[in-house]
């Protein structure tokens, strides 16, 4: 009696909880209706799609972290945006779990959303689009996708390993760098054997984060591609014994390096904020980031010294593209069309480039710029310490598949820690 009673309770608890999920998401769009009816945009011409875009509004989702790069979304793109097309965009702050979950709540009560465009890439583009949660393909569809985007280049066909097949448009790039002070590095190392011989005659004046701090492992998988390459990973399977096998050099080396480490290697810094910190105060002589435009805004605001330096090495590092995408259930696909072309236009991408603003590296091909478009880049003062864009592209390898991270991270966590 008391058990049947129980699972009226229960069964009254869940349908409250799904009403309360009803009613919310409801709310999130005053006009609940079927998603899916702009099927037939993407057939229009680019000139109709302009005129269905204008004098609308869009809203752009993504991480709000950056004040830097906020006041680039809302000191630049809003105000160009309302003068070339009449749009009127709304950012709103959201990290990326945060709009996917969203979405998925959406796409379970067949609904049309509010994101119309969501800055996304890797893991979560590859959860987004098995769920089909995103709308495309579409980046066929902008004019200045096909002027300046080389399409067939493995950072625009893949995100984190995983094909990109239209349903996302590159945003800007990003690219590991070692982080290094001239006054105490006569000679930065060129590949992995001249930064051992370097940590080896200055012990404890080196050291990298511990993963899965994001900055740590991106130094760890490029020692991984400096000692075997990274083409096999490419299509490698994201089996953990196949893994192990494949970077056991790598994990050699790190043991090696280990006791010649900060503090002998028997701990690490937590954070990449951590190894900063620990370079700022000359606690040792290098730090590393993934922004190579970082170390340059630190000498600006008088973090790091002024004689700090970023280099790369030999091989190349570790680049991965952020990226733009639009929900499948969208409310404004035109206005979204429009402003992610907007912002692959050579004015949007040189303004994102441009440190005082941004930062960000543009995903223009330079083949594909008349000289005037690429004096516009050259003329961007980059800031002290950090490297020229073509020193950056010609040193670059792309990332490894998203779902081999965690499986680095847990072999070196076995091996090293």
């Amino acid at each position: 009696m008391i058990k049947g009673k129980k699972t009226i309770m229960r069964k009254i608890i869940l349908f409250l909880l799904i009403a309360g999920l009803i009613f919310n998401l409801a709310g999130c769009s005053q006009e609940a209706v079927v998603a899916g009816g702009n099927e037939d945009l993407l057939e229009k011409s680019w000139k109709s799609i302009l005129e269905e875009a204008e004098g609308t509004e869009i809203s752009f989702y993504g991480w709000g972290g950056s004040q830097m790069t906020n006041d680039w979304l809302d000191n630049f793109l809003v105000p160009r945006l309302k003068e070339e097309y009449n749009i009127t965009l709304n950012r709103v702050p959201m990290d990326i779990d945060q709009v996917l979950n969203k979405l998925l709540g959406e796409k379970q009560m067949n609904v049309t959303g509010t994101a119309d465009v969501i800055w996304i890439n890797g893991e979560n583009f590859s959860t987004a689009r098995s769920n089909d949660l995103l709308y495309g393909p579409f980046t066929h569809k902008l004019p200045n996708f096909n002027q300046y985007i080389d399409a067939e280049s493995v950072e625009v066909k893949y995100d984190f390993g995983f094909p990109v097949e239209g349903y996302e448009a590159p945003y800007g790039k990003a690219q590991f760098v070692l982080v290094y002070d001239e006054a105490r590095v006569e000679q930065v190392p060129k590949g992995h054997e001249e930064l051992m011989e370097l940590v080896k005659n200055n012990p404890g004046k080196f050291t990298y984060p511990a993963p899965p701090d994001f900055t740590g492992s991106a130094f760890i998988r490029n020692i991984i591609y400096d000692i075997v390459g990274y083409e096999q990973f490419i299509t490698m399977e994201a089996d953990k014994e196949v893994i192990a096998k494949a970077i056991q050099p790598a994990m050699d080396y790190l043991k090696e390096l280990k006791p010649y480490l900060w503090r002998n290697g028997e701990t690490y810094p937590a954070t990449i904020a951590q190894l900063d910190n620990m370079y700022a105060d000359h606690e040792v002589f290098m730090s590393m980031n993934y922004n190579p435009n970082e170390a340059a805004a630190r000498i600006k605001t008088g973090e790091f010294p002024r004689t700090t330096n970023t280099f790369v090495f030999e091989k190349g590092t570790i680049g991965n593209t952020h990226f733009l995408a639009i929900p499948d259930n969208a409310p404004n696909k035109a206005g979204a069309l429009a402003v992610i072309d907007f912002i692959l236009s050579v004015e949007a991408q040189a303004s994102k480039y441009n440190p005082d603003n941004w930062g960000d590296l543009p995903v223009l091909d330079n083949t594909r710029l008349s000289d005037s478009e690429r004096v516009i880049f050259d003329d961007i003062q980059i800031g002290e310490g950090a490297l020229p864009q073509h020193i950056l592209l010609d040193h670059r390898v792309p990332e490894m598949p998203a779902n081999f991270v965690p499986i680095i991270e847990e072999i070196w966590m076995e091996n090293i820690l």
